[in-house]
């Protein structure tokens, strides 16, 4: 047998080689399994950290892009708000326009606080089913 071969032949406790018969199996151990699984954990644990940094980063930019659409809205939401105001102050004046448009809001569900300016939805009417 040449250096670096396997023998297929198992020695007798005498020390003579017997053809056949099966030599002794090494026993491994659980650490290499072990050192794996852990190796693999890590890599898995790595991977979620960086895509939820990815993530966070993409809703921190999607948030940016989107403040000037909402100071925007804020703007004509205040805008709204004025003219309302000043159609209600017109409907408790006495013209007959202004108080046919607040009618027509209040039947759509838009309610108009006469001091404040503030438009919302019309609260449920008595007995309605929430």
């Amino acid at each position: 047998m040449r250096d670096g071969e396997l023998s297929t032949r198992a020695e007798d406790p005498a020390g003579t080689a017997s053809e056949g018969a099966p030599g002794p199996v090494p026993r491994r151990q659980p650490w290499v399994a072990v050192a794996i699984l852990s190796l693999s954990l890590l890599a898995w644990l790595g991977f979620q950290s960086v895509q939820l940094a990815r993530e966070r980063h993409n809703l921190r930019a999607a948030l940016v892009s989107q403040e000037p659409t909402i100071q925007q809205a804020q703007r004509v939401r205040a805008q709204v708000d004025a003219v309302l105001k000043d159609l209600v102050g017109l409907a408790q004046r006495g013209n007959p326009g202004a108080a046919s448009i607040v009618e027509q809001l209040a039947r759509r569900g838009i309610t108009i606080t006469p001091g404040s300016g503030a438009v919302g939805p019309a609260p449920p009417a008595p007995g309605a089913k929430p």
